[in-house]
């Protein structure tokens, strides 16, 4: 009897499926907790000085409610206009054109968004996503951020520096105690071992901002609305406060109440605060004080400007902003 030949029959083979480790730890997504923190210690503290001067606060209010309607109409027209600057300050960071109307919606519901999350980190999303639903990669989003940002705060360094020399007097520093001081430079030593450790990004990233920066001035136009804007944009600001203060009748000039302004934003964004609010609003009233208005009438002057530049617009742009993501324009 002759032997059937067998046929191998081809093994089923398999690959190896990657398990995972079970004592490999999983990523952690890290959180800011250090700046919520601080939000919530700088809003206690701010709750704290409400309840310690509410009579003052309460007697701004009511010198508030019987303020010039004229000039605060002429305040709320002025922050009407800061959103159009906005938009043409980051239109001159950008080398493609954006959309107008959806530009500045957007910096109009980045400006509600900014006084929901802190350090600015609302406003920074909004366009961050705008920009990339225009087409813009995240690097170059970001870098037009940055390049906006840097023009803003050069603009109002250099406004800041000529007000000094116009209106001397006017700022009156605190006196820091030497522990402060020694803190702080403490902070600052350690920021700049952790700047060496991560300088090669750092680099890539300056790299980055500075070609940005270069071909943005390459084109007169892109660096005149850059510029343009972000000096449009302080100036007003700065503007809705001189309103407020004539409505509610302070004898401060404007040029010293513009310093004031410039110098408080300028030492409330050091503190991580959802739109300044707690840091700006103490940092507007002592610079007030300190010029030589009386508290009642600072408190007026910081609560009209709150309420012309956060609390009216915030619903508005809150709905802008829900209107824009549902049309996917964010």
């Amino acid at each position: 009897m002759a032997e059937s030949a067998s046929v191998p029959r081809a093994r089923d083979v398999s690959l190896p499926t990657a398990t995972p480790d079970p004592y490999t730890p999983a990523p952690v997504r890290r959180r800011p907790y250090w700046q919520t923190l601080l939000t919530v210690v700088v809003l206690v503290a701010a709750a704290c000085l409400a309840g310690r001067h509410w009579s003052v606060l309460a007697t701004g209010a009511h010198r508030l409610a019987v303020a010039d309607p004229g000039w605060l109409l002429a305040g709320a027209a002025a922050v009407a206009v800061t959103w159009p600057c906005s938009a043409l300050a980051q239109q001159g960071a950008v080398p493609r054109m954006l959309p107008r109307r959806r530009l500045v919606a957007a910096q109009f519901a980045a400006s509600a968004a900014n006084h929901v999350l802190p350090a600015g980190l609302g406003a920074g999303l909004v366009n961050l996503r705008f920009l990339m639903r225009c087409g813009l990669t995240a690097a170059r989003s970001a870098t037009a951020l940055a390049v906006k940002a840097t023009a803003g705060g050069a603009v109002r360094g250099a406004l800041t520096a000529v007000l000094v020399l116009a209106c001397p007097g006017v700022l009156r520093l605190p006196h820091v105690p030497a522990g402060c001081l020694a803190a702080a430079l403490g902070v600052a030593g350690l920021a700049a071992l952790l700047a060496r450790r991560l300088r090669p990004p750092w680099r890539r990233t300056l790299a980055t901002l500075l070609a940005d920066v270069r071909a943005i001035h390459a084109r007169p136009i892109r660096a005149a609305a850059l510029w343009g804007g972000s000096l449009a944009f302080a100036v007003l600001h700065a503007g809705v406060l001189i309103a407020v203060t004539q409505a509610v009748g302070l004898t401060l000039p404007p040029a010293g109440v513009a310093l004031v302004y410039l110098a408080a934003s300028g030492a409330a964004a050091l503190l991580p605060t959802p739109g300044g609010i707690g840091s700006l609003d103490a940092a507007l009233a002592f610079g007030l004080t300190a010029a030589g208005a009386p508290g009642a009438a600072a408190a007026s002057a910081v609560l009209g400007y709150r309420l012309l530049t956060v609390w009216l617009p915030l619903v508005p742009g809150l709905l802008v902003l829900v209107v824009l993501i549902r049309r996917k324009a964010l």
